[in-house]
């Protein structure tokens, strides 16, 4: 769930950005609980390294492309700034998704504008209902951010943006869980013919 495909791609296709957001904690919707639910950490000192496996791992395959050319600083610099937080899903001892969560304070705002910058799962747990258990509680993370990070307000609302790059099911999951549509735009963007998968070749041969 990127801001938007980009990053010395070629072509270009129509694609439709949308952004949701709640405005109040009661307005989440959990899900059911899967047959097999995850077990869902923070992690406590995010590596750069980890971070970027969980980026290409989930988002190889929906053309996941701005944080490609990031070196370690820039992938550190992130990951260490008041309200970033990663939490994970954990399935038989293996990562199965994750949520990376930020925090804004834009100059008119009332309150922290925490934010689900990424959310998705790896391609081999999609279809077992975690995605639903994942976001359910990273959303209960992102309205309860201040409390981890004292030096943020309390959080005024929780917003995420999705597009028609993102998985099928993305929005449905999103709107079923109590998030509400604020804008939609169109735009030409700068796409591959095919996306770059969790690393380079994985689809090869």
């Amino acid at each position: 769930m990127p801001d938007r495909p980009g990053g010395g791609l070629n072509g270009a296709v129509l694609v439709t950005i949308t952004s949701l957001r709640q405005l109040d904690p009661s307005e989440l919707v959990p899900a059911a609980p899967p047959a097999q639910p995850a077990h869902i950490a923070r992690v406590e000192e995010p590596a750069p390294e980890f971070a970027r496996f969980l980026y290409t791992a989930v988002g190889g395959d929906w053309h996941w492309t701005d944080r490609l050319s990031w070196n370690l600083a820039t992938w550190a610099e992130r990951l260490s700034r008041p309200g970033s937080e990663l939490w994970v899903a954990w399935h038989g001892g293996a990562p199965a998704g994750y949520v990376e969560l930020a925090a804004t304070a834009p100059a008119k705002a009332t309150g922290t504008h925490s934010e689900i910058a990424y959310f998705g799962l790896l391609p081999r747990y999609i279809g077992r209902g975690l995605g639903g258990q994942l976001l359910t509680e990273g959303v209960r993370r992102a309205w309860t951010l201040h409390e981890r990070w004292p030096e943020l307000a309390p959080v005024s609302v929780v917003w995420l943006h999705t597009c028609t790059l993102d998985g099928p099911h993305a929005l449905r999951n999103y709107t079923a869980r109590g998030f509400r549509e604020f804008r939609t735009v169109t735009e030409d963007e700068p796409v591959a013919p095919v996306p770059p998968g969790p690393w380079p070749g994985a689809h090869e041969g």
